[in-house]
C-alpha cells in the first residue's frame, strides 16, 4: 500500500483495520447525502475482510486533519481489455460537509490519480448518482468525462439467484476460499 501524504494539516493515509468503524460510519453518510434509494446492510464485519482479509478486493484512505478522519476513499482494481492495462475504479469518495470546499476531495483524488499512474494503470473511474448535482459539478471541474458509450447493468435479488441456478454443475464452478 502506498505511504501516507501530508498537505498542511491535511494527512491522506491508508485505512487501517482500527478504521474500519468510522469507514462504516462515513458510508451510512454518503448514502444520506446522496440520497441513496435503499438502505446501507453492509456491516463494519463486511468491511474487515473486503479490506485486510487474506485475500482484500478493495483498499481505502483516509483522510484526517489533527488526527481526526474527515473523509475517505475506498476502491478496486480494473483491468481493460481495450486499454490492456489496469485501472482503478472508486467506489465511495466522501468528506465530511464541514471540510467540503477546503481541497479534501481534490486531494483525495489527486492521490487516488497518482496511485493508478504509480501501478502503470491507464484509468480512474467512478459513477455517480445522476441526481449528486455537487458531485457532478466538481467532476467536472476536474474535467472528468462522462461515459455515454456504456450503461451500467446490474443483476441482484431474485434475478441474480435465478441465473446463479440455471449454472450447470459440469463446469465444477469453484467459490474462492
Amino acid at each position: 500500500m502506498s505511504e501516507s501524504v501530508a498537505l498542511g494539516q491535511l494527512v491522506i493515509r491508508p485505512a487501517e483495520p482500527a478504521d474500519i468503524e468510522v469507514l462504516h460510519r462515513f458510508i451510512v453518510e454518503l448514502t444520506v447525502a446522496e440520497e441513496f434509494p435503499g438502505e446501507v446492510t453492509a456491516e463494519p464485519a463486511d468491511l474487515m475482510p473486503a479490506l485486510f482479509g487474506s485475500r482484500p478486493v478493495a483498499e481505502a484512505m483516509v483522510a484526517t486533519i489533527d488526527d481526526e478522519p474527515i473523509g475517505f476513499a475506498l476502491y478496486y482494481p480494473t483491468y481493460s481489455t481495450v486499454v490492456g492495462r489496469t485501472g482503478i475504479h472508486l467506489d465511495d469518495l466522501y468528506v465530511r460537509p464541514e471540510h467540503r470546499g477546503a481541497g479534501v476531495g481534490r486531494a483525495l483524488l489527486a492521490h487516488l490519480a497518482g496511485l493508478a499512474v504509480r501501478r502503470g494503470g491507464g484509468r480512474l473511474e467512478w459513477w455517480v448518482m445522476h441526481t449528486n448535482d455537487p458531485a457532478l459539478r466538481f467532476y467536472r471541474r476536474l474535467q472528468a468525462r462522462t461515459v455515454d458509450e456504456i450503461d451500467v447493468l446490474r443483476l441482484d435479488g431474485e434475478p441474480l439467484h435465478a441465473l446463479a441456478a440455471e449454472a450447470p454443475d459440469r463446469f465444477d464452478i469453484q467459490q474462492p476460499v
